[in-house]
C-alpha cells in the first residue's frame, strides 16, 4: 500500500518577494516533510522595502480552491495567513466550518512590522465574529493581540494583562492564543501560550537580524505542520519556535535586498546525532 503524505493547507497571500506569506508557509512545510497545499487569498508585488500592489482574489474563486483541495485531498491541518478583507473573512470561515479538516491555526495579519494597523476595523470585527470561533489556535504578535482585545500590552507586560487578554480571545471561541514577540528583559523574546487556563512563557534571547520578514509565518505555519504530524500542541510550539529561530539565525549570515529581507528556511532544518 502507498503512503499517504502529511498534508497541510494554508489559505494566505502570495508573497512575489517569496520572504512571507504562501511562500514562506510550503518553504517550511518542505522543510519540516509536510506536504503542502495553498489557496491564494491575494496577489502581491512586495520587497524586502515595501509593498507595491496588491490584488485580492475574487471570493468565489478563494473558496473554490479551499473547496477543490478539501474535497480531493483533505488535510491533517490548515492555517490561515494574509486575508485583508471583510468580503474574503466571511465565506472562508464558512467553507472551512463546512468542511471541518483537522486543526485550524489562525495567524491574524493585521498589523504591519511598523506596529501600524493595516485594515479598517471592519476586518478585525470579522476575524472575531467569524474565525475566531473556528481556531484551534490563534497565533497574533504582541499588537495584533492589542487591536483584537483592546488591551494594552507594555514593552514590560504584567502577567495579568496578557492572561486576560489569552482569556478575551479564548471567550470569542479560540481555542488556544500564542502572543508572539513581547519584548522581554534584557534584551529576551518571550512568546507566551495561553492554553484555555493557564500562561506558559517561551523566552529566548533576540536574535539581531533585520532579515525578519515572514517570521510569523513561518511560525504559524511550523506548528501547523508539527499539529499535522501527531504531535501535541505544547510540542508544536516548541519545535516550530526552535525551526524559527534556526531560521533567523542562519539569515542573519545573508544580505537579501536592501531592507527586511526573508528568513533562511532550508540550512535549519534539525541536525541528526
Amino acid at each position: 500500500m502507498n503512503k499517504q503524505p502529511v498534508k497541510t493547507l494554508t489559505i494566505g497571500g502570495s508573497d512575489s518577494g517569496g520572504a512571507a506569506g504562501i511562500q514562506a508557509d510550503l518553504k517550511t512545510w518542505t522543510a519540516l516533510g509536510v506536504y503542502g497545499m495553498s489557496a491564494i487569498t491575494a496577489v502581491t508585488a512586495q520587497n524586502s522595502l515595501t509593498v507595491e500592489a496588491i490584488h485580492y482574489m475574487p471570493p468565489e474563486m478563494v473558496t473554490a480552491q479551499i473547496d477543490s483541495v478539501l474535497f480531493d485531498y483533505g488535510a491533517q491541518a490548515v492555517k490561515t495567513g494574509f486575508i485583508g478583507q471583510e468580503a474574503l473573512i466571511r465565506p472562508i470561515a464558512w467553507h472551512l466550518k463546512a468542511h471541518a479538516p483537522g486543526p485550524l491555526i489562525v495567524d491574524p495579519v493585521l498589523v504591519n512590522y511598523k506596529g501600524q494597523s493595516m485594515f479598517p476595523s471592519q476586518v478585525t470585527n470579522a476575524y472575531k465574529e467569524f474565525l475566531l470561533p473556528l481556531a484551534d489556535l490563534l497565533t497574533p504578535n504582541w499588537r495584533e493581540a492589542a487591536l483584537l482585545t483592546g488591551l494594552k500590552i507594555k514593552s514590560a507586560p504584567q502577567v495579568k494583562v496578557l492572561k486576560l487578554i489569552g482569556e478575551t480571545l479564548c471567550a470569542t471561541g479560540a481555542g488556544q492564543v500564542l502572543i508572539t514577540g513581547v519584548p522581554g528583559p534584557n534584551e529576551t523574546i518571550v512568546d507566551w501560550w495561553f492554553d484555555g487556563r493557564e500562561l506558559h512563557p517561551f523566552e529566548q534571547p533576540k536574535i539581531e537580524t533585520i532579515n525578519r520578514h515572514g517570521s510569523g509565518d513561518t511560525l504559524s505555519a511550523a506548528i501547523c505542520a508539527n499539529l499535522a504530524q501527531g504531535m501535541d500542541m505544547a510540542e508544536s510550539i516548541a519545535e516550530a519556535r526552535a525551526f524559527t529561530t534556526r531560521a533567523l539565525t542562519a539569515a542573519a549570515e545573508w544580505q537579501m535586498g536592501h531592507g527586511h529581507g526573508p528568513l533562511s528556511h532550508f540550512v535549519n532544518q534539525k541536525q541528526e546525532g
